[in-house]
């Protein structure tokens, strides 16, 4: 009697388990299945992009950078442009750091982490942006079992490699993204932790061909007094990741 009480407990108790489990996955497979950012196609049509300029790039006939562009969850075309590098370098899976980086969804990194299996840190200020972005790649069932790590933090030279090593960023990355709002420059300027392949940043071509870099300010936030004149210039940024070690 009391065997089968308890066969009866344990399958009842399965019988809950095996509920809940259905009900999580009908509502991960609900909210994402329609997302055509991450469906198998679009993750098959970019793997095989990726080969294709490998192809074209060992062939020496690859397309210049400015024809590569599109957008998936990048603002503009960073998205096709960085699969494009990446194929270039001959990466294909590896580890992004983006600081500035809102929620993560509407990222430079999004379509890394969530199309080719990327690892990687996303840096904000703004903590409704953190917990939005912490909620979407918890729940992903791209990166359910390795989600991105997300840091609240307002970033400055001061602490940005305290920031970095206290998050346990490697020495290391494939692709870094940078998009404060103003202090873009001094940040990288300050970087000395983690050595990126792949720089990406935010210039500001309002100030055409001049060398310009507006002076550093710890406690900037965009829009500030003068919204229009923050960050530096095209020029300024190109100097500066020569004397890094980079080229554009």
């Amino acid at each position: 009697m009391k065997s089968r009480v308890k066969n009866a407990a344990r399958a009842a108790a399965r019988a809950i388990v095996d509920r809940a489990a259905t009900r999580i996955e009908t509502h991960l497979t609900s909210s994402f299945a329609l997302d055509p950012r991450t469906t198998p196609a679009t993750k098959i049509g970019q793997l095989q992009l990726w080969h294709y300029y490998r192809a074209q790039i060992e062939a020496g006939c690859a397309p210049k950078l400015h024809e590569t562009g599109f957008r998936c969850f990048s603002q503009f075309e960073e998205d096709g442009k960085i699969l494009f590098i990446m194929a270039v370098l001959g990466i294909q899976e590896g580890v992004f750091l983006d600081l500035g980086s809102a929620d993560g969804v509407n990222s430079n990194c999004a379509n890394l982490a969530l199309n080719f299996g990327w690892r990687g840190f996303f840096f904000d200020g703004n903590s409704s942006n953190i917990e939005r972005g912490r909620t979407f790649y918890d729940r992903h069932p791209d990166t359910w079992a390795c989600p991105p790590i997300f840091v609240c933090a307002m970033i400055n030279r001061e602490n940005i490699n305290q920031l970095l090593t206290e998050a346990s960023v490697p020495s290391e990355v494939d692709f870094m993204s940078i998009d404060i709002d103003g202090n873009d420059y001094w940040i990288w300027d300050a970087l000395s932790v983690t050595t990126p392949k792949v720089v990406m940043i935010e210039t500001h071509i309002e100030f055409g061909m001049n060398d310009i870099v507006v002076p550093y300010d710890k406690d900037y936030v965009y829009p500030g007094r003068h919204p229009d004149y923050h960050g530096a210039s095209p020029v300024a940024m190109e100097k500066l990741a020569r004397r890094k070690g980079y080229r554009s």
